[in-house]
């Protein structure tokens, strides 16, 4: 997800959005403790994706 798109959105769509990817790391990081992790690398993404919304969010308050 690009910063571009992330500043186009409002705080409720960050927080929703942020919420979304702190579940989706949550059960990227469940499956890779049971071996059933297809690519590992997403994890990565999605904390990245993470820090992301949340430098918007800063920056919107």
């Amino acid at each position: 997800m690009k910063a571009k798109e992330l500043r186009e959105m409002s705080e409720v769509e960050l927080n929703k959005k942020l919420a979304d990817l702190k579940q989706e790391l949550f059960n990227l990081r469940f499956q890779h403790a049971i071996n059933q992790l297809d690519n590992p690398v997403r994890i990565d993404t999605v904390k990245k994706d993470i820090a992301r919304v949340m430098t918007i969010l800063a920056e919107k308050a």
